[in-house]
């Protein structure tokens, strides 16, 4: 399962990677401004099933638009960033809050601060600005989002109603969370949760994001609530429910196509990947991940299935 920890700075054999690694020099950042469009393109995913699966929805959607393609795997943004901005990578789904925080970081130092934001608009002006020096250009984002989450149990929330996180903060109980060990400075987890909630985390079990292992702590009572995604299909196995963000505490990491400008920043391309937006949620890139992780389909067959099904493709009769 995909968690924001797979966000973080990578670790010093990966930046050594990253320094061998061949993207435009400061120089000449910016140099390359016309959009251009090659008929072979390569599809870059970071190896988990969400980007897997949006990797496969890029691929089947340029295929039908008349674009040969191929998808490589890497998994870690150190190392496919720096080959989008050289053309050995031409297109990847990313996230724009995420990838804005990042670039900024690249840009202008680790203590540089947040770019992203809750709101969208903002999020994606900052991440163009970012984003457009280097050679790439952000499309638009769509309906989904893949956000940290906060659940509780079901029997926990009829019993005090709860449907948001305000909710829970004007119970002033206190609460356990299960969540990474990071949380316990993020500012979108446990401070952040303090700070615009007024929920009072008394501790953080450091079980993961999402885990078996943290839902299972919710659901037994152990932990009061569990730190997870917005694509977490699985909550209802676990007789857990999540609880509304009504204050935006997290950053709008919508999904984007982020694409090398050189080789895929034409209108054909922008055009076919432009389709997925206007039918991709939240609700439905969470069953499409359950799909996979949880009934070993395979996500170009779980790719190929949703599209059609969204009339993107014509049925392949299989």
């Amino acid at each position: 399962m995909w968690t924001r920890a797979r966000h973080a700075l990578a670790s010093a054999v990966l930046v050594t990677v990253v320094a061998c690694s061949t993207g435009p020099s400061p120089a000449n950042l910016g140099a390359v401004t016309s959009p251009g469009a090659t008929r072979h393109l390569t599809i870059g995913s970071a190896g988990f099933t969400e980007s897997e699966l949006l990797a496969q929805m890029y691929a089947l959607l340029l295929g039908e638009a008349g674009y040969r393609t191929r998808i490589q795997s890497v998994p870690s943004r150190e190392i496919y960033e720096p080959a989008l901005e050289s053309g050995r990578i031409d297109v990847v789904p990313e996230y724009a809050a995420a990838f804005a925080d990042w670039l900024n970081a690249k840009v202008n130092g680790p203590d540089a601060g947040t770019a992203g934001s809750p709101d969208l608009a903002r999020t994606m002006a900052a991440l163009r600005k970012l984003a457009t020096p280097r050679g790439l250009t952000v499309l638009d984002a769509g309906k989904a989002a893949d956000q940290y989450a906060f659940a509780v149990s079901a029997s926990f929330a009829r019993e005090l109603g709860l449907t948001t996180l305000s909710d829970l903060g004007k119970t002033k109980l206190p609460v356990r969370l299960a969540a990474d060990e990071e949380c316990v400075q993020r500012p979108d987890c446990a401070p952040g949760l303090k700070k615009t909630y007024g929920i009072d985390i008394t501790a953080v079990d450091p079980l993961g994001v999402g885990t078996t292992p943290a839902r299972q702590a919710v659901q037994s009572g152990r932990d009061q609530m569990l730190l997870t995604t917005t694509t977490d299909a699985t909550l209802d196995d676990f007789g857990l429910v999540p609880l509304a963000d009504d204050k935006h505490l997290q950053n709008a990491d919508y999904i984007v196509p982020v694409v090398n400008r050189a080789r895929a920043g034409g209108e054909g391309v922008t055009r076919a990947l432009a389709r997925l937006n206007t039918v991709l949620t939240t609700a439905d890139l969470a069953r499409l991940n359950e799909q996979v992780d949880s009934q070993g389909r395979p996500p170009r067959d779980v790719a190929r299935k949703y599209l059609e099904s969204k009339k993107l493709l014509p049925e392949s009769g299989g």
